[in-house]
């Protein structure tokens, strides 16, 4: 969700005791219970992917901005890594995952928006949700352009998010608008 956590990995048995404790232990430091949607707005402030969401089995590393979890080096290699370094020596993406921040913070996003760029439909969000970390409706989408969507091309534009029939100008960056550079993780 951006921030340090812990994922538990418990036997079924165990999961009500392990609850239990859990919340009783949390009391005196303000542990609340916390639902699946804010959950998911916290990831996408932090522009944490979604498989089956943001992602799926047709993108690449690259495509999405996770080129920095691969080991091109792993012993033994990995299926696809040819084809994966074949595309970055390429250096032209043509699609990529883009955060987007509505600058109007009245309209809420769900997903599957359509997104332009200088005018031109380029993409579609693939999840939305509203940041209240950053004020506004934000989501994840794919940013398309066959001849490539490069850093300088997702900066030099001019975003707009449709939603129910009206354009929204929206910020766009391929780095997470909340807390860039994982300091809080790391604290």
């Amino acid at each position: 969700v951006g921030e340090l956590g812990w994922e538990l990995y418990v036997p079924t048995e165990f999961t009500l005791h392990v609850f239990d404790m859990l919340v009783e232990a949390g009391a005196d430091v303000g542990l609340k219970h916390a639902g699946f949607q804010a959950l998911n707005t916290l990831r996408l402030e932090k522009a944490y992917r979604d498989y089956g969401y943001d992602i799926d089995n047709t993108d690449t590393p690259l495509e999405v901005g996770l080129g920095f979890a691969v080991d091109f080096a792993k012993p033994g290699g990995f299926i696809g890594r040819e084809a994966l370094l074949r595309q970055k020596e390429e250096g032209v993406l043509k699609h990529r995952l883009v955060q987007f921040l509505l600058e109007d913070p009245e309209p809420l996003l769900y997903g599957s928006e359509p997104i332009y760029r200088d005018g031109e439909l380029v993409g579609h969000l693939n999840s939305g949700g509203y940041g209240h970390t950053l004020g506004g409706a934000m989501g994840l989408g794919n940013v398309e352009n066959e001849k490539g969507v490069t850093a300088d091309f997702v900066k030099s534009g001019t975003y707009e998010i449709q939603v129910a029939g009206a354009r929204y100008p929206a910020k766009a960056s391929l780095r997470p608008m909340y807390d860039p550079k994982g300091e809080r993780v790391r604290s």
